[in-house]
């Protein structure tokens, strides 16, 4: 299954760096240490919103700009996408809403606010924030951005297409799970990059909905996602994204919160960067994979570094948050 060419991904890489900059792969020796793999990290925290949502919100926005004039755009999220979007819309003159669910990342929201985002809180989670947004566009006229769509997903996968071309031949990658559009830009790459790396998705225990899902083979939601890393924090599959992840990722290792809270740690202690929950996701399965990947060249998908402080201080004196 292929969404996009190459030549299409190479645009849209083209389009992103125009404000987005490559962002960096760094062989970390502490973290090699710590797993007995050779580890790159590819920083997606290094982004303008510290998170590789950007580069999908810059897409999309490019494309509905182009496309028609929309009065308004409305999104869902907990954190990364909403700023994505209101980030890009800001930029084209497009006035965005962006549903949250009670109790989201304070920092996040403000994230959000500061980039010209109207805040709507609504919901439990982000699905009823999801299905909130949907009525609210109905209702206004708006626009609803996806979470999960090709013209995001291409965004989205320029991060891997700068990963595989600065580091050959690696033996896998590990990429965290919310809804999928990461590790689906990373599997469609390798794939047309025409590589054997294999790609391994890392769920939270607390949100195993894609999990079994996959296992299966059919849509499996679950009536809650209770992660302190919010962005795995997801119930409901998005059917296109299971059926990439399905074909495309070699296994997908579930991690409980108290390895994500201590692949946070770990980041911060082998490389001085901050990582959010969902970002220290792919360390986490690393480490719970033990010496599986041991003398192996590996890549770690660090998403996002968008943690409020109190979770952080949490997670460096030694607790684990909750969600």
């Amino acid at each position: 299954m292929s969404l996009f060419a190459l030549a299409e991904l190479e645009n849209a890489a083209e389009l992103v760096h125009a404000v987005v900059p490559a962002t960096p792969q760094y062989a970390w020796p502490l973290l090699a240490r710590h797993t007995g793999a050779e580890v790159w990290v590819k920083h997606e925290n290094h982004t303008p919103i510290g998170a590789f949502k950007v580069r999908g919100g810059i897409t999309y926005i490019d494309w509905l700009r182009r496309s028609s004039a929309p009065g308004g755009v409305i999104s869902a999220t907990r954190g990364n996408h909403g700023q994505s979007i209101a980030f890009a819309a800001r930029r084209a003159g497009i006035p965005v809403s962006i549903v949250v669910p009670h109790g989201n990342s304070e920092e996040k929201n403000a994230a959000m606010e500061s980039l010209g985002a109207e805040l709507i809180v609504h919901g439990r989670d982000f699905d009823e924030a999801r299905a909130h947004a949907a009525r609210v566009a109905q209702e206004r006229s708006l626009h609803v951005v996806p979470s999960f769509h090709p013209l995001l997903v291409k965004g989205v996968a320029s991060y891997a297409l700068e990963l595989f071309r600065a580091v050959p031949s690696l033996d896998a990658v590990y990429a965290p799970i919310g809804l999928g559009s990461g590790i689906c830009g990373v599997i469609l790459v390798r794939d047309l990059l025409r590589l054997r790396t294999e790609i391994i998705g890392v769920v939270a225990e607390e949100a195993p909905a894609l999990a079994r899902s996959i296992a299966a083979g059919k849509s499996v939601p679950t009536q809650a996602a209770r992660t302190f890393a919010d962005g795995l924090a997801c119930r409901e599959p998005d059917p296109q994204a299971m059926a990439i992840i399905a074909k495309g990722a070699a296994r997908l290792v579930c991690v409980r919160e108290d390895e994500i809270a201590a692949a946070m740690r770990a980041y911060y202690a082998a490389t001085h960067n901050v990582a959010e929950g969902a970002g220290a996701a792919a360390l986490a399965g690393l480490v719970r994979e033990g010496g599986r990947m041991r003398g192996r060249r590996v890549a770690l998908i660090l998403s996002g570094g968008n943690v409020d402080g109190a979770v952080l201080r949490q997670v460096l004196d030694g607790r684990t948050p909750a969600a």
